[in-house]
Formats: structure tokens, C-alpha cells, sequence
């Protein structure tokens, strides 16, 4: 469960089951990068039927404390978030763990 996969890894994988240069996958990999990143930076939503979402969110302004000077106040401003929502495939399969 602490095990962390890497975009190498994924990449040896996908070549290995598909008979594709490490390369090729490689390639594909970082084009589907760009482009979900090209869409979630002009605000659409992202969708991967039965994976889940990737969209933009807006996290609203509060305010906060200093921790070594807890009387000031300090404003965090609102800012755009990245959010993921899981599909139903994958919170089945996330669940079945």
C-alpha cells in the first residue's frame, strides 16, 4: 500500500503489455499530460468515464494566524484548485482493497 508508482513506472508497464518502445509510451504519456493540463488551465472539466474527473475549483478566501504571532491576522486569498472526483470503477475497485 506504501508503494509509489512513478510515470516510469507506467511507462515500462504500458510498453511491456503493448508491445510499444518505452519511447513511443513515453511520448503518449506526456501528450495526454499537456493536454489534460491545456483544458483544466482554460477551465473545462476533464472526464474519464468509469476513472473520474479532473476540474477546476476555486478555494475561497479566510483568513488565517501566524503561528509565532498569533494576534495578526492574515488573509489567505481565494485561488483555483485542480479536484479529482472518482469514478464509479475506481472507487469499487479503491473500496475492495
Amino acid at each position: 500500500m506504501d508503494k509509489v508508482v512513478t510515470k516510469r513506472d507506467l511507462v515500462y508497464r504500458i510498453a511491456k503489455k503493448e508491445n510499444l518502445t518505452r519511447n513511443e509510451v513515453f511520448q503518449i504519456i506526456e501528450q495526454l499530460i499537456m493536454e489534460i493540463t491545456d483544458s483544466l488551465s482554460e477551465g473545462d472539466q476533464v472526464v474519464f468515464r468509469n476513472f473520474g474527473a479532473f476540474q477546476v475549483g476555486i478555494n475561497r478566501p479566510k483568513v488565517g494566524r501566524n503561528p509565532t504571532r498569533p494576534e495578526v491576522d492574515i488573509v489567505i486569498p481565494a485561488k483555483r484548485v485542480v479536484r479529482f472526483r472518482p469514478g464509479k470503477v475506481l472507487k469499487e475497485r479503491v473500496d475492495d482493497l
